[in-house]
């Protein structure tokens, strides 16, 4: 709760300092879109494909360019657990990250592939599902000093899933952990591929998405006010590229990311009272030149 409460307060004291370089909204989402978690953007048909979190109907709605729903469809034979992130492949299927887990307490995370075929209609059944643990992952929860396995972004990258951990631990101290799953129905051990620090402060420096971009040469992990990037990196060998920390100098809580094209990104945050809610357009070229 204290953490909460923090993050509460964190909301109205900086909004109202927001830098004369704050990011300006592309647009405002949908009202009825107050919890969105993940993003991801389709090219050929000019959408971004959204999902909420836990409380919220198993759907996944398309907006445009004008931040207007296009299209909603049901996922059936699932439930919205905590949907916390989606991606893509490179043949447009979409992929729902069913692994929210901020108790550190479930033992039924998921992902659930949609096949891209399926998102011209109203209700639309998984291809298949992928389940997996944490083998690191003893108790359930675990101690309050090693909650480290919860996860709000992963991407989709040749063939195999990365999923970046948001660390919940008492004293956070900015370890998050990088995890490796097969594209492949069944039920795995997610690999552990390394880990890696973010910064201390818990309300700045959380995952809580990440995306990779079009030409895989580039990787992005969001904050609240912040984008960590990854670049010129072999093979997966994600974290041991350069690491660039990218300062949005805008707080709000942004639980979305996806890349446009190679140097943009689209962002989106939760709708808490008049903060937020809104779709953001970044230039990766622009935040460097201010960092």
């Amino acid at each position: 709760m204290k953490k909460y409460f923090l993050l509460s307060v964190s909301f109205i004291l900086l909004a109202c300092q927001q830098e004369s370089n704050s990011l300006t909204p592309l647009f405002s989402l949908p009202s009825k879109l107050k919890e969105v978690s993940g993003i991801t953007y389709v090219s050929s048909t000019n959408l971004l494909w959204v999902l909420e979190d836990r409380g919220n109907p198993n759907v996944l709605y398309s907006i445009n360019s004008n931040g207007k729903i296009e299209k909603t469809i049901t996922i059936e034979n699932t439930d919205n657990i905590d949907w916390e992130d989606i991606t893509k492949d490179k043949e447009g299927n979409l992929y729902i990250g069913d692994f929210g887990n901020n108790d550190n307490e479930r033992k039924d995370l998921s992902i659930y592939k949609i096949d891209k075929k399926a998102l011209q209609n109203e209700s639309a059944k998984p291809v298949y599902k992928i389940s997996f643990t944490y083998p690191e992952q003893k108790d359930f929860p675990p101690k309050k000093s090693e909650m480290f396995y919860d996860v709000e972004g992963f991407f989709e990258f040749k063939d195999n899933f990365y999923l970046f951990t948001k660390n919940r631990s008492k004293g956070f101290d900015g370890t998050a952990f990088l995890y490796k799953i097969p594209n492949a129905p069944g039920v795995y051990q997610a690999v552990l591929m390394g880990e890696f620090k973010t910064c201390t402060a818990y309300n700045s420096c959380a995952i809580t998405s990440a995306t990779i971009s079009p030409d895989d040469k580039k990787v992005a992990l969001l904050t609240h006010d912040k984008l960590f990037l990854f670049e010129n990196f072999k093979n997966d060998d994600f974290l041991n590229g350069t690491k660039t920390i990218l300062e949005l100098n805008h707080f709000s809580q942004k639980e979305a990311a996806c890349f446009k094209d190679n140097d943009r990104l689209f962002l989106a945050d939760e709708r808490k009272k008049d903060i937020g809610g809104n779709v953001y357009d970044v230039s990766l070229k622009i935040l460097k030149s201010k960092s």
